[in-house]
């Protein structure tokens, strides 16, 4: 399959996910949100290349029910807790959304600091979409932590920059390369400058894919991110994509490849675009096969414990917007079957000074950094193969490593199953208080 197929699935399935009826997991959500249609982006600059001058501004996030105050106004402080939201700028000129989360009881200076990751298309409202003794985020607060919360560029509260407007291409042209090199060490230090404190990291899917790029740069990388981690759990693990796509998922993509080839011509995916929004539901009631009833299983592979309530708060919060060249970077990655940095083409040259795009190496990844992994049997985005293939690659020690396989566990299961809290945290922050 090529990559602009690889690409358009993506899309086409989140369209499917977020725009067509529920079925037994709740109602329809969404409304139709306008973007201009953007110039593609071709060989790449030199790293050293000045910025264009823009004019400084920061242009406002798409409206949702739910975006009034900012995570901790919507979902953090009516649930009782203490919250702080803080601007981050990172050394590319994002400026990001970061939230500090306690409980109402203790210090935070006496309580050691979790930063949690969400996923591709959501923010940092993923962690608090269920009940106080469901939710991560509150979770962690309850059990003595200082929780941070990161919200990675394009997210609703992450548009701003220093020098570029959201709704110019410029502002758009990152991948998960440039997350993990400069979002989350921005992040990191950040937080560890606050706290003066070792810090635990949690990511789920696409904030796994920018830790091990990260992790991956060895201790010896320019921000230093692993001198200031204790351990790291990792939820939903993504490295390798290579099998990601099940068979509806190459029907869709075949169908729209010969149509919409215009992969470049976008800077910004946002699946609330009206246009973007009638094209692709037309994909999904025409391609027969489809099931759009059970689409979120067709995207995220089975998940066995979703409730209503905390799905419509998932669906409400999201699609968040991201980036075209993040979206097919992640489709090379899975065309490849490869860990590695962006892949420009004839570019490459210019950029990296080879022919092809550097990979990043795990096996760089300190065997004394504690890993906690926990992944899914029906998971279709972290596929278990595909995790297998991480961890054969990671060579991590057995005493610093546990792994759990959940045997009924869809990708979103990770942050939103009624069970999570019981299967998955509860291990995993057993596993966090043992590292010393």
């Amino acid at each position: 399959m090529g990559l602009i197929q690889h690409c358009f699935l993506f899309l086409v399935v989140f369209h499917v996910v977020l725009n067509e009826p529920r079925g037994a997991y709740g109602t329809r959500f969404g409304s139709s949100i306008s973007a201009p249609a953007l110039a593609p982006n071709t060989v790449p600059a030199p790293d050293t290349a000045p910025a264009p001058d823009m004019t400084p501004s920061s242009a406002p996030a798409p409206e949702t029910p739910l975006t009034a105050g900012g995570v901790c106004e919507t979902m953090v402080t009516k649930a009782g807790y203490k919250c702080q939201e803080f601007k981050v700028t990172t050394k590319d000129g994002y400026i990001l959304s970061l939230q500090r989360v306690n409980s109402a009881k203790g210090n935070p200076k006496t309580k050691e600091p979790a930063f949690l990751q969400h996923g591709l298309f959501m923010d940092g409202a993923s962690w608090f979409l269920d009940s106080r003794k469901e939710s991560l985020g509150f979770i962690l607060a309850d059990n003595n932590y200082d929780v941070w919360v990161g919200n990675t560029r394009g997210t609703r509260y992450s548009r701003g920059h220093t020098r570029l407007n959201a709704m110019l291409p410029q502002y758009w042209d990152y991948s998960w390369d440039e997350m993990a090199q400069y979002d989350l060490p921005a992040y990191i230090n950040f937080v560890y400058k606050q706290t003066k404190k070792k810090i635990n990291y949690i990511g789920h899917s696409q904030g796994t894919i920018m830790a091990l790029a990260s992790f991956s740069l060895g201790p010896k990388a320019p921000d230093e991110v692993l001198t200031k981690l204790k351990a790291a759990a990792l939820l939903s693990p993504v490295a390798y994509l290579s099998h990601m796509l099940n068979e509806m998922s190459r029907i869709v993509a075949k169908t729209i490849a010969s149509e919409f080839q215009g992969a470049y011509a976008m800077a910004e995916v946002n699946m609330k675009d009206e246009r973007m929004s009638a094209y692709l539901g037309a994909i999904c009631k025409s391609i027969q096969g489809l099931n759009c009833f059970d689409s979120v299983s067709t995207f995220t592979g089975k998940n066995c414990c979703l409730n209503a309530t905390s799905f419509d708060k998932f669906i409400a919060n999201s699609p968040q917007s991201t980036s075209a060249k993040n979206s097919m970077h992640l489709a090379q990655t899975s065309n490849s079957g490869k860990f590695t940095k962006y892949d420009y083409g004839i570019g490459n040259l210019l950029k990296y000074g080879q022919p092809t795009p550097p990979p990043y190496p795990l096996t760089n990844i300190p065997k004394n950094l504690p890993i906690f992994i926990s992944y899914g049997v029906n998971d279709a985005l972290a596929d278990p193969q595909d995790v297998e293939h991480l961890l054969s690659d990671m060579k991590h020690p057995k005493n610093k490593l546990e792994v759990q396989k959940i045997a009924n566990y869809g990708h979103l299961d990770f942050i939103i199953a009624t069970n999570a809290n019981r299967i998955v945290f509860k291990p995993m922050i057993a596993f966090l208080k043992r590292q010393k």
